[in-house]
């Protein structure tokens, strides 16, 4: 753990920090870095480009329970990939065609920042890859876990989770279901993922589609 906990001025510094925990998979030829837009790009961006990887995105949507959309009994994400968490569903009595109705809404989302971000090229090959998952910061984890979950089905090598920032007992937690957990600081206490960086505006689409073209070692395996 870093102990300056100061805030970074904005994602493509934190990217860059966060490159430097990463430096044991810099140069290897079986890495590719996935984004959890669109926050996640321009801190993935700053990672492949000083890894020399490949960078592409994964794009994942929180399947919310109906009544209670902020709470996740799920997700999709690329490559026609349902998860679910069977505890929620069981617990609340969700019934399937419920799942369906919202799996549906979320799919056209999904849909549109495939077509968006990837120009409907399709979804990367993960098998026998090393998958690094990165996003702009972890507060409950649920989005990640769903993207760990999801890659793991397309069977790669291994997974590593790398957030610049993250809640200590969140990414404590994700260290059950990725095969490495890097968070380059874990402040306590610790409330939003925002407060850890001086600007944190959204990031547009516009930005996502320019990083994606424009790093270097983009490619399609």
């Amino acid at each position: 753990m870093f102990d300056d906990m100061r805030a970074y001025a904005d994602r493509r510094e934190a990217g860059r920090a966060l490159a430097e925990r990463l430096q044991k998979y810099a140069g290897r030829d079986d890495v590719i870095v996935l984004a959890l837009p669109r926050g996640g790009v321009p801190v993935a961006y700053e990672v492949a480009e000083a890894l020399g990887a490949p960078l592409d995105v994964f794009l994942v949507r929180k399947l919310g329970t109906p009544g209670h959309p902020e709470l996740a009994m799920g997700a999709i994400a690329s490559g026609g990939i349902r998860v679910l968490n069977d505890e929620v569903v069981r617990y609340l009595g969700i019934r399937p065609e419920q799942i369906d109705e919202v799996a549906r809404h979320e799919q056209i989302e999904l849909g549109r920042r495939e077509k968006e971000y990837t120009g409907g090229r399709g979804p990367t090959v993960l098998e026998r890859r090393t998958v690094i998952l990165i996003d702009d910061g972890l507060a409950t984890g649920s989005t990640m876990r769903a993207a760990v979950q999801a890659v793991k089905q397309q069977q790669p090598t291994r997974v590593i989770v790398a957030v610049p920032v993250g809640a200590p007992e969140t990414c404590q937690d994700l260290r059950a279901h990725a095969d490495d957990v890097v968070c380059a600081r874990t402040p306590t206490p610790f409330s939003a993922v925002g407060q850890w960086y001086r600007d944190f505006a959204q990031t547009t689409d516009e930005e996502v589609r320019t990083l994606l073209r424009n790093h270097s070692r983009l490619t399609r395996p």
